[in-house]
């Protein structure tokens, strides 16, 4: 049971036709009081109703996570 959802961002997968990310964040996401999450969503087709795989990401771990993802990115 999840609360209020909101799109922040969607962008293009890179390497599908047709795929997107998209962020969001989710008030409640596990019920009442629970805390809001940022959630990434990644869609392989277009129009699909459900993201095939997200991640949600609690407020206190989201710089950690993008420290992690900007070294990531250095080794690709």
């Amino acid at each position: 049971m999840s609360g209020a959802v909101t799109k922040i961002d969607e962008m293009t997968l890179s390497g599908t036709k047709d795929g997107k990310i998209s962020i969001t964040t989710v008030e409640q996401p596990y019920g009442p009081k629970s805390e809001s999450v940022a959630s990434i969503g990644i869609s392989l087709q277009a129009g699909a109703d459900e993201p095939d795989w997200k991640v949600h990401i609690p407020k206190a771990n989201i710089d950690a996570v993008i420290e992690a993802l900007q070294e990531a990115k250095k080794s690709l």
